[in-house]
């Protein structure tokens, strides 16, 4: 069967999820928390990432990485698309902590950092295709990737919702960097989409290190 992987990593997110929703002691166990984590429970940087908050946060993820892992599955290979799955997850959970680590009381679940990242993958070998916004509205997928890291960095920095925006742009960084370490003939072929994708990754180091965020 086609992307028997990607469905595998769709079902390991459905079950974890929904033993989550009707397990609130399974869900604390495992979510990201700060203040357990610093204790000890890194393990929960990779377990959060199979829980979700609900049945639309859960489907949400599913649909885009349906949509997106059969675009890296194809052109990298299912082992490739494994580790941009979880190096992005990774990304994103070592990003959250090194912008949270301080904030022993924060909490998030979700695989966004990991689908962040195939979608990210997906854009950056293909900056051309087409993405529908909200199913109608088109836009080449390079333009809509680097809109997605400036509204992530403003979440990051307006810090008014609940989304985990630093993990979905750690994942989009493991996502570029995994994929430009598996298909380094990017740099060659497509080196203006390259940078240009890179810009708010720039932005957002120059901003953290300039206290902005």
């Amino acid at each position: 069967m086609d992307n028997i992987v990607m469905l595998a990593v769709i079902i390991a997110n459905v079950l974890f999820s929904i033993k989550g929703f009707n397990d609130e002691m399974f869900f604390r166990k495992y979510q990201f928390h700060v203040g357990s984590i610093r204790a000890g429970e890194q393990i929960r940087m990779i377990t959060s990432a199979f829980l979700h908050a609900d049945i639309m946060h859960l489907a949400f993820n599913m649909i885009t990485l349906y949509f997106f892992a059969p675009i890296v599955i194809q052109t990298l290979g299912d082992f490739s698309f494994i580790l941009i799955y979880l190096g992005s997850l990774i990304f994103g959970s070592l990003l959250t902590m090194a912008f949270h680590g301080n904030d022993y009381s924060y909490r998030a679940v979700g695989a966004s950092g990991a689908v962040t990242g195939i979608l990210y993958s997906a854009i950056l070998m293909y900056p051309d295709m087409t993405i529908g916004i909200f199913g109608i509205i088109p836009m080449p997928a390079y333009i809509f990737g680097i809109l997605y890291l400036f509204y992530s960095i403003y979440g990051m920095k307006s810090k008014s919702d609940n989304i985990g925006h630093t993990a979905h742009f750690g994942g989009a960084i493991g996502g570029y960097v995994i994929t430009l370490l598996k298909m380094p003939s990017l740099l060659q072929d497509n080196l203006l989409m390259v940078i240009l994708l890179a810009v708010p990754i720039i932005i957002l180091f120059i901003m953290a290190k300039a206290g902005k965020l």
